[in-house]
């Protein structure tokens, strides 16, 4: 999933800002064309969602990105709602070539603080230029509804390339573009703690009990993407220990230390 809010503003939302390509050039890249074409920014989580709406975008070429936005909970030092590590999310916008856009929110986040912290976030963007976000919602009509409200006379306009998707497909085509996800959250009243840290790909599809969603949009999990052609580099992360809190399972992602 992705979205514009992170620890539990809009339900269902876990997504960030920021944008830097278009056309598919390498990750990082704007492109001879980018100062011609509309500023915008991804709104990233660190998930599947988030980086193949980037991935389509920069394909067809329409949008500067030129920056990613991203929530992260102070209180962890962590992308809310995801629980993946700041160092792999800086890790992932560098293999993008994305500059972040760090939303600090407290734990638990108001409403209210929530939206005044995105709200700024979003008045900074308008400031340079920036006239779209992108963000990687499927199909959930309230989050897109509520994001489309938010933005409502910022200047900013709301771009959801994967929007009614077919999810199962959308799923495979995920998986056969090279991305490699890992779930990095499972929530337990629809899924076992055990998914958590498991690797997105086929098996896991076929694995998946009857009734769940194939890219969790109803928030049956949340995926740390680590690898794809967003990227100009793999990023070197493995599974950690897995933890359960307020009822979700987290897997513990880590940057695999380089030897010297």
């Amino acid at each position: 999933m992705n979205s514009i809010s992170h620890a539990g503003a809009a339900p269902g939302s876990d997504g960030q800002l920021n944008s830097i390509g278009n056309v598919e050039v390498a990750p990082g890249s704007t492109g001879q064309l980018g100062s011609s074409r509309p500023k915008a920014l991804i709104s990233w989580s660190s998930g599947k969602d988030s980086a193949f709406a980037l991935h389509e975008v920069r394909r067809a070429g329409e949008y500067d990105v030129v920056g990613a936005l991203t929530t992260v909970t102070e209180t962890f030092g962590r992308v809310s709602i995801h629980g993946v590590r700041q160092k792999i999310l800086h890790a992932q916008l560098e293999a993008a070539g994305l500059p972040p856009r760090i939303v600090p929110i407290p734990y638990p986040c108001p409403n209210q603080i929530y939206e005044a912290r995105m709200g700024e976030a979003v008045a900074s963007a308008v400031q340079q230029g920036i006239t779209h976000i992108i963000f990687g919602d499927l199909y959930l009509a309230d989050i897109r509804a509520y994001r489309e409200a938010k933005l409502a006379g910022t200047g900013v306009t709301p771009v959801f390339p994967l929007w009614e998707r077919p999810t199962l497909p959308l799923a495979q085509a995920m998986i056969a573009s090279g991305m490699e996800a890992y779930l990095a959250t499972v929530d337990l009243k629809k899924l076992p703690a055990s998914l958590a840290g498991r690797k997105f790909d086929l098996q896991l599809l076929a694995d998946l009990p009857g009734g769940i969603d194939p890219c969790g949009e109803n928030g049956e999990f949340h995926t740390c993407v680590v690898a794809g052609p967003m990227f100009a580099r793999p990023l070197p992360v493995t599974t950690g220990e897995r933890v359960e809190r307020d009822g979700y399972a987290y897997c513990d992602l880590v940057m695999a230390e380089k030897d010297t």
